[in-house]
């Protein structure tokens, strides 16, 4: 489905509910996390982009107070009056149906932030449709988010920024849905640009565009999905989340962003093995970012193939959040001839990147469903992605 096919299927599906035919439609775009995982609930660096698959939100105003959300995934209606998310979220979250979460936290999260009465704003109601890959790891959740989150603040007259936007989805992950991660996500959704990167500092929230150059290298950002789902609201996340809190809390430091290499011996010292590995990946990532923005202003992107190479080795060894579907694609990539390759995303399953030639796009992606089969895995999906501009109206 095209990204016009995406945008017209909310349209339609909100007509099906509502009558309402042409409605305006708002998106926002899933992300690819070049590189910096598990660094942003630490207060640390990542170093994200938005990508050109996108999830639309079709909108069209009720009197009645209530919002109604809808999608294509899941088409029956959810429904409740906005004077009632306040009694659902975050207490009475299991009430709510779990992607209908999402939006609706959005709602009550803005409303929040904007110190705005529930009782004041029009109802709405809400079509979704995504070209955003599901449990891939690309953010699905911060691109219904970021879709929600921009319609809802130009219905409503809200004028929040942009960064105060993917606050409101970080609390709606949070509270809401009751997933424990950072910012990065919803801050590339609602920031992205054409052809560059998003270097963060999670713990300011200062960015900068940081151009990837990937186009004049004659280069291509090919996605490997497994295939294997995972969820951020339960299991290992949480558990590698305590573990990078406990660490900080024996290092006595407001977060891990505020070691360095240099205190890695020390921390080795004073902690068990497996609390002190989860430190050391977070403190060694965070210096990978660092130096992948240097290396990409100094020598371009054909220089980082070793930094990508390297995180991939930390989270599959001293996070232990890889699988071994993302270990195969990363391993056929490289052997096939990738500069550099890496899983992305929270871990658990999702998808695998890889930095490679626009020339072997075609060669690298069936070396890895090659491998898929040798292993019995079930075929991974591959293609590549772009740079591309963050949350807005559509045309």
């Amino acid at each position: 489905m095209t990204e016009t096919n995406t945008a017209a299927a909310a349209q339609t599906l909100l007509e099906t509910i509502t009558g309402v035919s042409a409605a305006p439609t708002w998106s926002a775009p899933g992300r690819v996390n070049l590189i910096g995982e598990h660094t942003d609930y630490n207060d640390g660096f990542v170093l994200p982009f938005a990508i050109q698959h996108r999830t639309h939100a079709a909108v069209a105003t009720r009197s009645d107070g209530m919002i109604r959300v809808a999608s294509t995934f899941d088409q029956k209606p959810v429904a409740f009056a906005l004077t009632q998310l306040d009694e659902l979220f975050p207490h009475r979250r299991d009430e709510v149906v779990e992607w209908a979460r999402y939006p609706l936290g959005v709602a009550w999260a803005l409303l929040r932030a904007a110190g705005v009465d529930a009782s004041t704003v029009t109802g709405v109601d809400l079509a979704f449709s995504s070209h955003v890959p599901v449990g891939a790891g690309l953010s699905s959740s911060a691109a219904i988010e970021g879709a929600t989150a921009s319609a809802l603040a130009d219905t409503w007259g809200i004028t929040l920024d942009r960064v105060a936007l993917a606050q409101a989805g970080r609390t709606a992950e949070n509270e809401a849905v009751g997933a424990p991660t950072g910012i990065m996500d919803q801050m590339a959704t609602m920031l992205g640009h054409t052809d560059a990167a998003i270097f963060l500092d999670c713990r300011t929230l200062e960015a900068a565009v940081v151009d990837l150059g990937f186009a004049d290298a004659g280069l291509e950002l090919l996605v490997m999905d497994t295939g294997v789902k995972h969820s951020h609201a339960t299991g290992g996340y949480g558990e590698r989340r305590a573990s990078c809190e406990r660490g900080a809390s024996i290092m006595n430091v407001a977060a891990l962003r505020d070691l360095t290499v240099d205190d890695l011996p020390r921390a080795e010292a004073l902690m068990d093995d497996v609390t002190f590995r989860r430190v050391r990946h977070v403190v060694t990532e965070n210096q990978r970012v660092l130096d992948t923005v240097r290396v990409l202003r100094e020598q371009g992107p054909k220089s980082i193939g070793g930094l990508l190479i390297a995180s991939h080795a930390s989270m599959r060894d001293d996070f232990e959040i890889s699988v071994p579907e993302l270990d195969t694609a990363v391993d056929a990539a490289l052997t096939a001839g990738a500069i550099g390759a890496r899983m992305t995303g929270g871990g658990f399953g999702g998808a695998a990147i890889a930095l490679v030639a626009r020339a072997d796009v075609e060669t690298i992606s069936s070396a890895v469903a090659t491998a898929f089969a040798k292993a019995g895995f079930a075929p991974p999906a591959t293609f590549t992605v772009s740079p591309s501009v963050g949350a807005s109206k559509d045309a």
